[in-house]
């Protein structure tokens, strides 16, 4: 008798689909720390900083560097001096990036609902 997937398991699923299809696609193709840096930043509310997002993932401030000279090559974030204390580098978001983030969207809700071209791991779960 087969058990029905967890909720964890559904969720893990939706993560795989997601990422093969981003991989399968044009565009930029992301370790797993540039995504997450790109997410915080357009996801959570508030000025992003190199410090501050170091501070959110848990990760040194070169890590965060790095991500964000790979996120600005392909536009999806720039940064930007603030100016209220030009020591510290502000995180912008870009149209670019906007765009890419409403695509992860619509994989996510493509492959949540089991669309063939978006989800080859949710229809092989299925036909199992």
């Amino acid at each position: 008798m087969a058990t029905a997937p967890s909720a964890t398991d559904q969720q893990v699923d939706l993560l795989r689909g997601t990422v093969v299809s981003l991989v399968r696609r044009d565009g930029p193709d992301l370790t797993a720390r540039q995504l997450a840096v790109f997410l915080t930043c357009y996801l959570v509310e508030g000025g992003h900083t190199v410090r501050g997002l170091a501070a959110e993932l848990d990760v040194s401030k070169p890590a965060i560097t790095r991500a964000l000279d790979r996120l600005g090559e392909f536009d999806l974030a720039r940064r930007k001096t603030d100016p209220a204390d030009r020591r510290s580098i502000l995180v912008q978001k870009t149209p670019k990036g906007s765009a890419f983030l409403r695509d992860i969207k619509t994989i996510m809700g493509k492959v949540a609902s089991g669309e063939k071209k978006a989800a080859p791991a949710a229809r092989r779960a299925t036909a199992a």
